[in-house]
């Protein structure tokens, strides 16, 4: 997931994808994008500026990439979702490199939370 992120911002853009050798090479010819593996299931992109990942991890979710927000407390901002009306799709899991939630927005927008391995 890259450097560590300043908390409650965008950190990540992630893109569901049916094959990532195909992702890779579609960004890299057309926007010049470099990737770094981090196994069968995810690489990181970077575009100079921005960095995000593409995975097979879930399924490909038309409609738009997962948008990914750091957060220093994951348990406070997962409960901040919660009491705020949002519907939480994955609590708290561990993935290499940090821990994250996934959650639906009041009108139905998915949105990750990460925090890194401290």
């Amino acid at each position: 997931m890259g450097m560590q992120g300043q908390d409650r911002q965008i950190d990540n853009i992630e893109f569901n994808v049916s094959d990532i050798d195909r992702s890779k090479a579609f960004y890299g010819d057309v926007f010049g994008w470099t990737f770094t593996d981090y196994g069968p299931t995810y690489t990181e992109f970077s575009d100079g500026r921005l960095r995000g990942g593409l995975t097979t991890g879930e399924p490909v979710r038309p409609g738009g990439p997962l948008v990914i927000v750091y957060g220093n407390d994951l348990e406070a901002l997962q409960a901040r979702v919660v009491a705020a009306g949002g519907h939480l799709t994955r609590t708290v899991f561990a993935f290499p490199g940090g821990q994250r939630f996934q959650f639906r927005d009041l009108d139905g927008y998915e949105l990750a939370v990460w925090s890194a391995v401290s």
